[in-house]
């Protein structure tokens, strides 16, 4: 799933949290937070500090990958190889 918004980040923390069998509160004791604050990280209310979300990903053992490339969606056309842009433009082409 690639996460493009906090509410994709809260699904996908509640995805993995019933997966699991964890109810929102025994999530929170794992990580150290409130139930409150994970129901509002599940909700994708923005402003969830860093720290907390990634200890969050780490207690769920959800990976988080940097710089992988995009793919294309379905129906927007192919992807963009930025690499390719920049080979042809130092070429002269």
């Amino acid at each position: 799933m690639i996460v493009r918004s906090s509410k994709d980040l809260g699904a996908a923390v509640k995805a993995r949290r019933k997966a699991l069998g964890l109810d929102q509160g025994s999530l929170a004791t794992k990580v150290g937070v409130s139930r409150q604050w994970i129901g509002a990280l599940e909700q994708g209310k923005p402003g969830a500090e860093l720290a907390l979300v990634l200890r969050t990903l780490r207690t769920l053992e959800l990976p988080l990958a940097i710089g992988e490339p995009l793919l294309a969606r379905e129906g927007e056309g192919p992807a963009v190889d930025i690499d390719a842009i920049v080979a042809r433009a130092r070429q002269g082409g």
